[in-house]
């Protein structure tokens, strides 16, 4: 039940993101991708979570490709919680985060197990309790923590987050990071999430994805690719190492 690309090729007009890229996701492996700006990590994200048709190359999961299998199939495998969304949702916490067992569900009632997964999920992430407030009354830090909630009622075999710590404080992005972690770690599910911050994918992730500006990609394990000369070169500054008990991270210098 892995997640496979082959030969995997992105662009957009003027610039090469992707070039040539071979990679497997396995179960109990937590992803982070890496990146400058514009270097193409939401939509590498995309396309191996089959929202978007590659340039060349084929994504696959358990050995078929994701273009072959119905959309809610789909979803049932790869969940995604994308970087933006569009629109204003308008009911309460608890409706959005039913939204998430759609792919589950005959049709849009949903059913006693799925209020209970829908709050299940809001107890993982600390929101039960705001369970009956509108959506849209929330901060921005809260509301994130919902729409990971609806990812976690959604209950896909794979995780594709793209940027999943936006507007959370300290504690709470340390936390989110924990769940993740689990995930992949005790509960046997693979994820993929884009960071930006080096300590958390060197404490969090068990390997890594670095896009460089060129449409090189290097993939490996965290700890052999997260290094002080790597990540000068991916961001392009100067990094200081700062040592910590629970792993290495880098500052500008």
């Amino acid at each position: 039940m892995a997640l496979r690309a082959d030969r995997l090729n992105l662009s957009v007009p003027g610039k090469i993101l992707c070039r040539d890229l071979t990679l497997t996701v396995r179960p109990g492996e937590c992803w982070g991708i890496l990146g400058r700006n514009g270097s193409g990590k939401t939509t590498l994200l995309h396309a191996l979570a089959g929202l978007s048709t590659p340039e060349r190359g084929v994504v696959t999961w358990a050995g078929q490709p994701l273009a072959d299998y119905p959309r809610r199939e789909l979803a049932r495998r790869i969940g995604v919680l994308p970087q933006d969304e569009g629109g204003e949702f308008r009911g309460t916490v608890r409706d959005y985060a039913l939204l998430g067992r759609y792919p589950h569900s005959a049709g849009f009632a949903s059913a006693a197990d799925d209020e209970e997964a829908a709050l299940a999920a809001l107890r993982r992430v600390g929101m039960a309790g705001l369970a009956g407030r509108a959506l849209n009354t929330l901060s921005g830090g809260e509301r994130q923590r919902v729409r990971i909630a609806m990812l976690l009622a959604q209950a896909p075999q794979l995780y594709c987050l793209d940027e999943p710590l936006q507007h959370l404080d300290l504690g709470h992005q340390a936390e989110v990071l924990r769940l993740l972690r689990k995930l992949a770690a005790e509960e046997g599910k693979a994820v993929l999430m884009v960071l930006h911050e080096t300590l958390w994918a060197g404490r969090f992730c068990d390997h890594a994805l670095l896009l460089y500006d060129n449409g090189a990609i290097v993939a490996g394990a965290a700890a052999e690719l997260l290094t002080g000369e790597n990540l000068e070169r991916l961001y392009q500054c100067g990094l200081q190492e700062v040592p910590t008990a629970d792993g290495r991270c880098w500052i500008p210098a």
